[in-house]
């Protein structure tokens, strides 16, 4: 049973996922308060509302103030690709050092899957470095690690959705042969709200999936069928992830500064090591032919 003061910060609330998890989280009866860096556009009604940015440490003193946990889902990437992991390095020492005046108890952040190492990408070290900052924090933190995440309005799941319906016939590097283990975004939603609600996990890591471990290549042709297309898919040694990157900038709308990293980031595998949060946290993981349906189901409604 939450205590009645139990106050809950979410940052990158207007994200594909900050705005999930604040209807997620007042559902569940939590006083929820949402950061933004500038207009509330997409912040849920019931919501309380301040502005705020990692990157200027004076206003992170409202917004952190009586806050128990927060969750961290900000990231560099969207304001460009130039000088990202330095604004991520930056936005998470600003953060630690305010929460932990401030008294905050708990940080929940969700990072990315992928093994240590010097061959790891720009984006994944960067996720990688900013969880080894918060724990740092005098705060316990939670570290939820997912690859690609499954929902309408996610940079990866755009990514392949309009590489599918718009190249019947794709020129591919061998990453398409890199292993994935892609979760759907209603789980990643119950495993953060269950991080909160179960206490077992504070100040824990886990790797977070779902049921089906594939590669990109099958990713896109199970999508190709979902949507009644058949694929040609011819991978080549030449084209380097780098080329690609470039080459799905012009294909697809999403825009480079997060396109280009999560490319690149195709070389390295994304498969849960661990699978301690399904003992902790029994839920049922969503298929993934299923998670593209509701996904593509989601965008049909937004749009109408």
């Amino acid at each position: 049973m939450k205590p009645p003061d139990h106050k809950i910060l979410v940052t990158g609330s207007t994200g594909f996922l900050g705005r999930l998890l604040t209807r997620r989280l007042l559902a569940d009866g939590y006083a929820v308060r949402c950061m933004v860096r500038r207009a509330a556009a997409g912040v849920p009604d019931g919501a309380e509302l301040v502005r705020a940015d990692m990157l200027e440490p004076a206003t992170l003193v409202q917004a952190l103030a009586g806050i128990d946990t927060a969750f961290y889902l900000v990231h560099a990437m969207s304001a460009g690709r130039a000088g990202f992991e330095r604004r991520d390095r930056e936005a998470a020492e600003n953060f630690v050092a305010a929460a932990g005046k401030a008294g905050v108890r708990r940080v929940i952040y969700l990072g990315g899957l992928g093994e240590t190492g010097d061959d790891l990408s720009e984006h994944l070290r960067s996720r990688l470095e900013v969880a080894e900052i918060l724990k740092r924090g005098r705060f316990a933190t939670t570290f939820l690690r997912a690859a690609i995440i499954l929902g309408a309005g996610g940079a990866s799941f755009e990514m392949v959705r309009c590489l599918v319906n718009r190249l019947p016939v794709m020129i591919v590097p061998r990453w398409v042969t890199t292993r994935c283990q892609p979760i759907a975004v209603d789980d990643v939603i119950d495993y953060l709200a269950g991080c909160l609600a179960d206490e077992r996990t504070t100040g824990r890591t886990f790797d977070i999936g779902g049921p089906e471990v594939l590669t990109y290549q099958e990713m896109m042709e199970r999508f190709g069928r979902i949507e009644g297309r058949n694929l040609l898919i011819l991978p080549v040694p030449v084209l380097t992830p780098k080329l690609s990157s470039y080459w799905v900038g012009l294909i697809t709308p999403v825009p480079p500064s997060l396109s280009m990293p999560l490319i690149e980031g195709l070389k390295n595998e994304v498969v849960c090591r661990e699978n301690t949060i399904r003992e902790i946290l029994p839920i049922r993981l969503t298929p993934y032919d299923e998670a593209v349906r509701k996904a593509l189901a989601a965008e049909s409604a937004d749009k109408t």
